[in-house]
C-alpha cells in the first residue's frame, strides 16, 4: 500500500501516465476518476484553494466519494460554487446517505473532461435556474448510498458475518453481536473489489428523518474567503503568465475597421494586439494593468452600424406600441377574457415598465487559457463547466477530448457565467497567439458593464374586470419585451412564440405555475427585440412578471374594495401550495393587526424555479423617500437541505431585488450602454437593507430551488406597500421614475 508520504514524481510524466499513476496511488476503494487538475496546476507552480480542485487521495470510492485511510472523506461536486452554498448542500446530502463523519468531510471539483471520459457520470455541470441541488439530489444521494453499501459489505466480508448484523454511525462500522468496530478508511481497499449495487434499487432516507441534511450547518468554504487566501480567477498566477484586456465595439453589432498597433508597441510590458473577432480585440502584456492602459491608448476605428442611432426613448416607444399590436400572440386562452372584462361593472387597466439590468458580478468576466500543442486547458470561473468546455473546444478547433476546464469558484455568477461563454472564447482566441504560455484575460469593469447579457426590458398591459360584488371576472395579461431565447436559444421559439418570457404565468407546474384561477384568462407575449443582447439574470422572467401580476392584483383588490390578502385567497383555492405560503407570510407578519402610524404594508406571492414564495413588506415614506423597515418571507421549496443557507439565499435576493426597483437602470444612448461603472450604476448599500424574517414551510413532496424564487416577490410587495403609503399605484421601475428614492 502507498504511504501518505509517497509522492508522485511529475518531472517528464506524460498526461496519460499521470492519469494512470495518479489513480493507482494508495490503497482503498478505487473506481478511477481520471486526470486530477491540481497536480496539473502544481506543474505550473500554482497555489490553489483546497476546496476547489479534485485532489489525489489514497483511496477512491465511486464517482462521488473518495475515502482516505485516516477516514477523511472527499465528496465530489460537479456543480459550480458562486457563493450560493451548493457545495455545502450537496456535501450534506452525500454525508446523509454515506453516514460518514461530517467533521471529516472535504470536497473536490469534478472537471468536464473527466466527466466526458466517464460518460458524464456526474450528470450535467450547469449551475443556474436554482437547479444546483434540485436536479442532482437523487443521483447524488444514490451514489452515496451505493458507496455505503459497498463499505458495509466489505466489513461484513472481512469479519465473515452477515451485513445485517452491522450498523454504521459517522463512518464507524460496528458488529452488533461482538462489539467489534472498524472504519470506512480501513475497509475501503477491500470494498474496491465488490460489485457496485444498482443505484435504482436503493431506498433513500426519508427527509423527515435526516440527521445531517436538513440541518443549519455552517458553510464548508468560508474560512479562506475571510482570511484572503481564496484564489479566484482574477487572482490566478502561473510562471510566465501573460495578461490581456479586451475591448469590443461600443455599439453591439458594430465592426472593427482598423487599429494602429504601432502607437502602443513601445509601451511598458506590451506583447501585442490580438483581433478576437470582427468586433473585438485585446491587448496582451506582462500585467493586466499594463495591458489595459495600452488598450485605452490604442487608436481604434469602429463601424458602429445602424444601431448607433438607437435610443432608450425609441426602445420604450417600440415596447409601448407593441402593447397595442393585434395578432396571434396568445399563450393561454381560457374563456373569452376580453368580452368578460368589457362587460364587467368596473374595468381596471394598468401599464407597467421594467428596465434593462446589468449583472455587475463582484468578479468581472475572466478566464485563463494555455494552449500546448494540440491540447487546450482553461481555468474558468463558470456556472457551466461543460459549457466552458464546449466553448474552449469550438474556439481552438480541438476535439473535446483534447480540452480540459478547471472550474474556479466564481465571485458571483447571477446567470452571466452560464449559457453565455464569451469570456472563455475570448481567452482561448488570445491564448492561441501565444502557444505554450498561460494567458489570463480579464474584462475591465467598464467592459463588463457595457457588454453584458442584460436582464430583458419589458412592458405589460394588465386589464381586469370586476363585477358588482367585487369579484374578478376576467384577466388579460399582455407583455411586450425582449426575448432571452431570441439571443441565446432561438430554436426554443415556436411559431414566433416564446413561452419563456411568460414565466410565472404557466397553467401547469412544476416550474412557474400561475397561482390564481381566474374565471377567464388571456395571456399574450409580443416579442420586441433590439440590438442589445439579453440573458438570464438571477430570477430571470419571474422578476418582471411577478411585478406585473402582483402589483396589478393590489390594484384590482383596491378597485374591488377588498383586503389584498383576502382578495388573493379567494382566487387561490385551487392552488394550495401558493395559498400556503401566502397564509404563512401573512400570519408571520401579523397582517390582520394594525401597524404604527406612518407604516404601511404590501404583499405579493409568486412561483418560480419549482418553489412557492410570498413576501410581506413594511415601509415608511416621507417626502418621497422610502425606508423599507421589514420583510417577511414564506418559502416552500419542497425540501430544505440547509435552512441556514436557504435563509442566506433569501437575504441575498433582497439586496438584488431592492437594487433593481430603486437604483438607476441600464439605458441606451447612441446605440451604446450609457452606464459604465458603479458611479452611474450603483449597488444597494448594507444600510438600506431591512429586517428580514423567513418562514420555511417545506411540504416534502417535491424539490424546488431557493436561489432565485424569492426575488420576484420583493419588488411587488415593497411597491404595494409604497402604493398604500402614497395613495396611488406605482408602475414604472426603477421607482425614481415615480419620483421616489430609497433611504
Amino acid at each position: 500500500m502507498t504511504t501518505k508520504n509517497q509522492t508522485l514524481q511529475l518531472g517528464n510524466l506524460s498526461r496519460r501516465d499521470f492519469i494512470i499513476k495518479g489513480t493507482m496511488l494508495g490503497g482503498g476503494l478505487v473506481l478511477g476518476i481520471g486526470a486530477l487538475p491540481d497536480l496539473a496546476l502544481a506543474q505550473a507552480g500554482a497555489k490553489y484553494d483546497p476546496n476547489t480542485p479534485t485532489q489525489v487521495g489514497e483511496a477512491e470510492v465511486n464517482a462521488w466519494v473518495s475515502i482516505k485511510p485516516d477516514d477523511t472523506v472527499y465528496i465530489r461536486i460537479a456543480r459550480s460554487e458562486m457563493g450560493q452554498g451548493t457545495r455545502t448542500g450537496l456535501a450534506q446530502l452525500v454525508t446523509e446517505e454515506l453516514e460518514c463523519n461530517w467533521k471529516k468531510v472535504k470536497t473536490q471539483s469534478a472537471t468536464p473532461g473527466q466527466s466526458l471520459a466517464r460518460k458524464r457520470v456526474w450528470g450535467e455541470h450547469g449551475t443556474g435556474g436554482s437547479r444546483g441541488i434540485r436536479i442532482s439530489e437523487d443521483y447524488v444521494r444514490r451514489g452515496a448510498a451505493a458507496a455505503r453499501i459497498m463499505l458495509m459489505q466489505a466489513a461484513a466480508n472481512q469479519w465473515n458475518v452477515p451485513v445485517s448484523e452491522l450498523t454504521v454511525d459517522k463512518g464507524v462500522i460496528t458488529h452488533t453481536q461482538t462489539g467489534r468496530k472498524t472504519t470506512y478508511g480501513k475497509v475501503a481497499e477491500l470494498a474496491s473489489t465488490l460489485t457496485t449495487p444498482d443505484p435504482k434499487s436503493i431506498t433513500l432516507r426519508d427527509p423527515r428523518n435526516w440527521k445531517v441534511a436538513g440541518q443549519p450547518y455552517a458553510r464548508i468554504d468560508t474560512a479562506n474567503k475571510v482570511n484572503g487566501s481564496k484564489v479566484y480567477g482574477i487572482d490566478l498566477q502561473f510562471p510566465g503568465m501573460l495578461c490581456a484586456s479586451v475591448k469590443a465595439c461600443p455599439v453591439f453589432g458594430g465592426k472593427l475597421v482598423s487599429y494602429d498597433e504601432a502607437k502602443i508597441k513601445g509601451m511598458r510590458g506590451v506583447k501585442g494586439v490580438v483581433k478576437i473577432d470582427d468586433g473585438t480585440l485585446a491587448v496582451v502584456a506582462d500585467t493586466w494593468w499594463h495591458a489595459n492602459i495600452a488598450l485605452n491608448a490604442l487608436p481604434i476605428v469602429w463601424d458602429e452600424g445602424k444601431a448607433a442611432s438607437v435610443s432608450q426613448d425609441g426602445i420604450n416607444k417600440m415596447l409601448r406600441d407593441g402593447l397595442d399590436e393585434q395578432g396571434d400572440f396568445w399563450q393561454r386562452k381560457e374563456g373569452d377574457a376580453p368580452a368578460a372584462i368589457n362587460s364587467a361593472s368596473k374595468k381596471v387597466e394598468a401599464i407597467y415598465y421594467t428596465p434593462y439590468r446589468a449583472h455587475v458580478t463582484m468578479e468581472p468576466m475572466n478566464a485563463t487559457v494555455k494552449i500546448t500543442g494540440d491540447r487546450a486547458e482553461a481555468w474558468v470561473p463558470t456556472q457551466n463547466g461543460e459549457g466552458s468546455h464546449a466553448a474552449l473546444s469550438e474556439a481552438t478547433g480541438f476535439p473535446l477530448a483534447n480540452c480540459e476546464v478547471y472550474k474556479l469558484d466564481s465571485g458571483c455568477g447571477l446567470g452571466r457565467r452560464g449559457s453565455t461563454q464569451d469570456f472563455t472564447t475570448f481567452a482561448a482566441k488570445v491564448a492561441q497567439k501565444f502557444p505554450g504560455v498561460p494567458v489570463k484575460v480579464i474584462w475591465s469593469r467598464e467592459e463588463d458593464m457595457t457588454h453584458d447579457y442584460y436582464h430583458p426590458i419589458a412592458m405589460a398591459k394588465m386589464t381586469a374586470g370586476i363585477d358588482g360584488t367585487g369579484n374578478l371576472t376576467g384577466m388579460h395579461i399582455k407583455v411586450a419585451g425582449q426575448s432571452i431565447n431570441a439571443t441565446l436559444a432561438p430554436q426554443a421559439i415556436k411559431n414566433g412564440k416564446d413561452e419563456r418570457q411568460l414565466q410565472g404565468f404557466y397553467e401547469n407546474g412544476p416550474d412557474a405555475q400561475l397561482g390564481y384561477t381566474f374565471p377567464t384568462l388571456l395571456t399574450e407575449y409580443v416579442m420586441k427585440n433590439t440590438h442589445v443582447p439579453v440573458g438570464p439574470w438571477r430570477g430571470v422572467n419571474t422578476n418582471q412578471n411577478g411585478i406585473f401580476m402582483e402589483c396589478f392584483m393590489d390594484e384590482c383588490a383596491n378597485a374591488a374594495g377588498k383586503d389584498p390578502v383576502k382578495f388573493r385567497q379567494a382566487l387561490m383555492q385551487s392552488h394550495p401550495k401558493h395559498l400556503g405560503v401566502l397564509n404563512a407570510a401573512a400570519k408571520k407578519a401579523d397582517w390582520d393587526k394594525p401597524l404604527p402610524a406612518g407604516t404601511y404594508r404590501g404583499v405579493a406571492q409568486f412561483m418560480g424555479y419549482a418553489s412557492y414564495s410570498a413576501c410581506v413588506a413594511e415601509v415608511t415614506v416621507q417626502n418621497n423617500v422610502v425606508k423599507v423597515t421589514r420583510l417577511v418571507f414564506a418559502l416552500n421549496s419542497g425540501h430544505v437541505v440547509n435552512p441556514y443557507l436557504t435563509r442566506e439565499q433569501i437575504e441575498g435576493s433582497v439586496a438584488m431585488a431592492l437594487g433593481a426597483i430603486f437604483l438607476p437602470e441600464i439605458s441606451v444612448e447612441n446605440g451604446r450602454i450609457k452606464q459604465q461603472n458603479l458611479d452611474t450604476y450603483p449597488l444597494l448599500k448594507l444600510s438600506a437593507t431591512p429586517r428580514i424574517e423567513t418562514v420555511l414551510v417545506p411540504s416534502f413532496d417535491f424539490w424546488g430551488g431557493v436561489g432565485e424564487p424569492t426575488i420576484c416577490v420583493v419588488g411587488p410587495a415593497v411597491a404595494n406597500a409604497i402604493s398604500a403609503a402614497i395613495g396611488r399605484p406605482v408602475r414604472n421601475f426603477p421607482l425614481s421614475k415615480e419620483g421616489l428614492s430609497l433611504a
